[in-house]
């Protein structure tokens, strides 16, 4: 009888983990579908200084350019005659996104200005050089 008793006592006493489980998987899933993600460039680039650089918001596809000219784009180094190509399909992905370019002070204007046409090329009209604000 005793037995019984305990093990009714115990029975009572389990908490039930099943509804706070499925309440943090429906807050993770929300989380998930809500969270806008930030795509880096994949390296470190030393931005020119400008008095006129404003904010850009609806950034999803940038482009750095390193000292020695080599185009970094989603933490990987591509060829810039494949900047193209790569743009069109993350502008697939994000159509109202816009392309930055993060250029190196020491990159040289024929770079930039390839991968500034071929973003063009690729439809995306809203391109636009980063830099840093000298204030």
């Amino acid at each position: 009888m005793r037995s019984k008793k305990k093990q009714a006592a115990e029975d009572e006493a389990a908490i039930d983990l099943t509804p706070m489980l499925d309440v943090v998987f429906i807050m993770l899933i929300f989380f998930i579908v809500t969270a806008s993600f930030i795509k880096e460039a994949g390296v470190e680039v030393n931005r020119p200084e400008a008095s006129t650089s404003n904010p850009k918001d609806n950034v999803n596809i940038l482009i750095a350019i390193t000292g020695n000219d080599e185009v970094w784009m989603d933490g990987r180094r591509i060829d810039v005659r494949a900047v193209r190509a790569n743009v069109e399909r993350l502008h697939a992905e994000n159509p109202k996104g816009a392309v930055v370019i993060q250029a190196d002070n020491t990159s040289t204007t024929e770079t930039v200005v390839k991968v500034l046409d071929a973003s063009r090329e690729a439809g995306v009209l809203d391109v636009s050089l980063a830099t840093e604000d000298d204030g």
